[in-house]
């Protein structure tokens, strides 16, 4: 394992339904199982900024499509920045950050209304600040997530719909292409039994964690 300064940080991608979220509860049980301090946290974030994105997303509330990208960059760099919660300083303290969604969401779902471009350019300061240490891309269909998120919800929230799906998937791949000499990217197929997705998910990261 290479020499790090800090602890790791560790962010799931995913569309909606993609069973991001299971892998990463799964995978910070396992860590602290094993003794190792760990830090879950998700974006939007649960702080006042991400709140807001939530409602937004749930229909309680509305803004223009660039109003909640940059309502997501600032929610990031709060995340980040935070004296109380940020998590560059949770990583610089030893503890491992695993976050449910972090840029490349950003990238995937805001350029389905706006050119790519600008939207990386807006997250450029967060991708300065704390790049992670891997990205784990739990990659299922469009169409199997509508199926999960139909069958597991009451309601569906804005970006949830095959079209926007189909889109954002497409976009993640291409987010993937433009910065593969700079980003650590781990495609895992979602369409399996809970478990595999895990191990894959624990093959991914164990170096990290020797």
């Amino acid at each position: 394992m290479k020499t790090q300064k800090r602890a790791p940080f560790i962010v799931f991608e995913g569309i909606d339904g993609s069973g991001k979220t299971t892998q990463k509860n799964l995978l910070c049980r396992r860590l602290s199982a094993i003794g190792i301090p760990v830090y879950p946290t998700r974006e939007p974030t649960d702080e006042k900024i991400g709140r807001f994105i939530r409602s937004i997303l749930s229909g309680n509330a509305k803004a223009d499509n660039r109003v909640i990208a940059a309502l997501f960059v600032a929610d990031r760099l709060d995340h980040l920045l935070s004296e109380e919660y940020g998590m560059l300083g949770i990583v610089q303290s030893g503890r491992a950050v695993i976050c449910d969604r972090y840029y490349f969401s950003s990238y995937a779902y805001h350029s389905v209304d706006m050119p790519m471009e600008w939207v990386m350019q807006a997250n450029s300061v967060a991708a300065g600040i704390l790049r992670p240490d891997i990205t784990l891309f739990i990659d299922i269909t469009p169409e199997k997530a509508m199926e999960r998120i139909r069958k597991n919800r009451e309601s569906t929230e804005l970006f949830e719909t095959l079209a926007r799906q189909t889109a954002v998937r497409g976009n993640y791949l291409k987010s993937f292409e433009l910065t593969k000499d700079a980003e650590n990217v781990v495609v895992i197929d979602g369409d399996r039994p809970v478990s595999d997705i895990a191990e894959d998910v624990w093959n991914a990261v164990k170096i990290y964690f020797e």
